[in-house]
């Protein structure tokens, strides 16, 4: 798909990622919203190969690490030559690298990734990346959660699905991504639809009145009750 946009059309959102395995892209993101948004061409990704940038017949990306240790690490040479072949010098979108040691991705955040021209995304692998290419290239380190995975092109699919979905015209009706956990600094409040009543449990009196001012007071009320329960490390941040 063509990274060019229509005439008179903003320029779509472009994730370039790169990966020692790119066939597992777009995968998940190719389909639901993500998936229509792409064929409708609201965004692009382009998925690229990091040994195209290796060394020697073998393509070779990983050596072992100074000062000894188990495991490998990606080259900054590598990585450095695939960085600079995937974007020019004066591309205005964030680096990131997916890394469990860095700072953990919030919803400010992602909003904040969605309103910018996109992101190029590492995805590493093995013990880690050389911390050369990290300051070199001005990777900026993002995890999705406190644990480890097997690389990080999960995190990358996880990463852009929180983006797209608040392009514009991904979700039918923008209230869905402004009344959704997180947004606020809490999370969300509990949903009910048909049947009025279930094996017992019955909707909530209040959002079956019509009293739109009683339903927002018990939506905020109900919001404050779940996020001290689940995350009281959330309501610790607020502002004073």
């Amino acid at each position: 798909m063509s990274d060019t946009p229509l005439p008179g059309a903003a320029p779509p959102w472009r994730a370039t990622v790169l990966t020692l395995y790119p066939e597992m892209f777009p995968g998940l993101l190719g389909h639901s919203l993500s998936g229509d948004a792409l064929s409708r061409g609201t965004w692009s990704l382009e998925a690229r190969q990091i040994r195209e940038h290796g060394l020697g017949r073998h393509r070779s990306v990983d050596d072992t690490p100074a000062g000894g240790g188990a495991g490998m690490v990606l080259r900054c040479d590598v990585l450095g030559g695939a960085i600079d072949a995937a974007a020019a010098p004066d591309d205005p979108r964030p680096r990131l690298l997916m890394s469990p040691r860095g700072k953990p991705l919030t919803q400010s955040r992602v909003r904040a990734l969605a309103e910018g021209p996109g992101a190029i995304i590492v995805c590493g692998r093995f013990e880690g990346v050389d911390e050369r290419v990290i300051e070199a290239r001005h990777l900026e380190e993002v995890s999705i959660g406190d644990y480890v995975l097997s690389g990080g092109e999960i995190a990358a699919v996880v990463l852009i699905d929180a983006c797209v979905r608040l392009l514009p015209g991904v979700m039918g009706k923008h209230a869905s991504g402004v009344e959704e956990s997180f947004e606020g600094g809490r999370l969300e409040y509990p949903h009910y639809t048909r049947p009025r009543e279930w094996e017992g449990r019955t909707i909530p009196d209040v959002l079956m009145g019509g009293n739109h001012a009683a339903i927002a007071r018990w939506r905020a009320e109900r919001s404050l009750a779940v996020t001290r329960a689940r995350r009281p490390d959330l309501l610790d941040r607020e502002e004073p």
